[in-house]
C-alpha cells in the first residue's frame, strides 16, 4: 500500500495554478494509480486542510525521438484539489 507521501509526489507550479490559488485550488502532481478518495485523503493528513472537492486530469507522455529511435515520455496524473471556504490555506504556497 502507497503511504500519503507516495500519492502527492510535488505541486506544479504554473501560471495558471497560481491564479486558482485565490478561488483556494491548488494543482499537485500524484501517482498514475491513485484515485480521487486516496488523493484527498492525502492532502488532508499532509496539509491539516478540508477538501472539498478533487478533479484528475491524465497526461499520456509525449513522443520524443533521437536520430533513428522513438520513445516516450512517462505518462503523468494531475490532480486539482478544492479546498472548503472555512478551510485554512496551504501554507506551502503561501510565498509564492
Amino acid at each position: 500500500m502507497m503511504t500519503v507521501y507516495d500519492i502527492i509526489k510535488k505541486p506544479v507550479i504554473t501560471e495558471r495554478s497560481m491564479d486558482d490559488m485565490a478561488q483556494k485550488k491548488y494543482t499537485f502532481e500524484v501517482d498514475v494509480r491513485a484515485n480521487k478518495i486516496e488523493i484527498k485523503k492525502a492532502v488532508e493528513q499532509i496539509f491539516g486542510v478540508k477538501v472539498q472537492k478533487v478533479n484528475t486530469v491524465n497526461i499520456k507522455g509525449k513522443k520524443k525521438r533521437q536520430g533513428f529511435y522513438i520513445g516516450r515520455r512517462p505518462n503523468r496524473k494531475k490532480a486539482i484539489v478544492t479546498l472548503t471556504p472555512d478551510s485554512k490555506e496551504i501554507e506551502f504556497f503561501e510565498g509564492m
